[in-house]
């Protein structure tokens, strides 16, 4: 048996030092994870991307062959009803059909003043509150939660259910039964909740999908899905995106002056910590060769895409920070079909927090020592469980 592929980063600011050998070494390589399975990883951007467009591989999570982290996944994925996320053309198209309309450019625009009038709220309670704060609970987690909670129609009141239930069964450490019983929990919420919804429409996405004649249990598999991964996600990147900031002034100060350069600095945020570097995995239900190896039916594979991200191939100095790099064609997103549906939502609202928390605390900076921040280690999701800051007041 090969040595088993590390999956807990050694260094927030980098790759596990083995991700990059293989990368360097044998890109695409046959590796054994944490549960014993043995599967193939990608490295390379390019490789990467043929995978994730070839139809030969599925997204199936119940496959026999896919890919989990942790014990008792396989399980928990044939559980409920399938999401979006684990289905194969042509369900998945008409699945991601009935509902790209609401994550547009355009319906993200129209969003904006309302993100900015919640990023207002929560940094106006941040300011009036007590120093050092904790960024995460202050900031990072509300103004994701609220945005995708006012989308969604999902009461805010409910926060710290939904935010206790996500953080449990993205943490790799958690027992099979306990990530068994918050999912079902979660999901008796949302069954709950959509029922509400069936017989007392509003205006909301979870609405508008019952109202144009969606299954009931298809409206709750959508509802999971959107609901973690439209907050957690992105508190994680707000968090990990002012820590790093805070540790360059020079390049923090190059967007403070003009916030016309933020939207690349987002780019580059999203490629430099890949948060959801184990997001696309997937299982061969067919023989393909994928940068000279083989791989056969009912294999599995396993996208190192933090070290993808910093690909020397695609980005020049992959290791160096840098807002004023092109980082748009990382896959911190995905490719093809499975692109992250929430992508123009997750930039709108990461570009209005760092804009506006750092203009209006100019003095703004770290309450501890970067390596005595609690970083998230075992979660699938990776991120900061906590970010204490401190300001000058003027």
């Amino acid at each position: 048996m090969n040595a088993v592929l590390p999956l807990t980063r050694t260094c927030p600011f980098a790759p596990p030092a083995e991700h990059v050998r293989l990368q360097e070494t044998e890109p695409v390589a046959w590796v054994t994870l944490p549960t014993g399975e043995q599967v193939w990883a990608l490295t390379r951007i390019d490789d990467i991307r043929t995978m994730l467009t070839d139809p030969r591989f599925s997204a199936d999570r119940t496959h026999p062959g896919f890919p989990h982290l942790a014990p008792g996944r396989r399980a928990m994925a044939g559980s409920l009803k399938r999401m979006m996320v684990s289905m194969d053309p042509p369900e998945h198209g008409r699945a991601r059909g009935a509902v790209v309309g609401e994550f547009t450019v355009r319906r993200t625009a129209a969003l904006r003043p309302r993100i900015q009038q919640i990023v207002d709220e929560r940094i106006d309670a941040l300011a009036a509150g007590p120093r050092p704060a904790d960024l995460v609970p202050a900031l990072s987690l509300p103004v994701p939660s609220l945005v995708i909670c006012e989308v969604l129609g999902v009461p805010y009141a409910d926060h710290a259910f939904f935010q206790r239930s996500t953080e449990a069964l993205l943490r790799r450490t958690t027992p099979p039964e306990e990530r068994q019983v918050s999912l079902g929990g979660l999901h008796a919420y949302l069954q709950e909740l959509v029922a509400r919804k069936a017989a007392e429409p509003g205006d909301d996405l979870l609405s508008r999908q019952l109202d144009g004649g969606a299954d009931r249990q298809d409206v709750v598999s959508l509802a999971m899905l959107l609901l973690i991964a439209g907050h957690e996600t992105t508190a994680n990147m707000i968090s990990l995106g002012v820590m790093m900031l805070l540790r360059h002034p020079d390049q923090l100060a190059a967007i403070r002056d003009d916030p016309g350069r933020t939207p690349r600095a987002v780019e580059e945020l999203l490629r430099y910590f890949t948060i959801g570097e184990f997001s696309l995995s997937r299982v061969a239900v067919g023989d393909v060769e994928i940068g000279g190896k083989l791989i056969r039916a009912g294999e599995g594979v396993v996208v190192l895409s933090n070290a993808a991200n910093r690909d020397p191939a695609a980005f020049a100095d992959g290791d160096r920070f840098d807002v004023g790099r092109d980082a748009r064609h990382h896959v911190a997103f995905g490719f093809g079909a499975h692109q992250c549906l929430g992508q123009n939502l997750a930039r709108a609202e990461l570009q209005i927090v760092l804009d506006t928390l750092f203009r209006r605390l100019p003095g703004l900076r770290l309450a501890a020592p970067v390596d005595e921040l609690p970083f998230k280690d075992d979660a699938n999701i990776y991120g900061l469980y906590e970010l204490p800051v401190t300001w000058t007041v003027p």
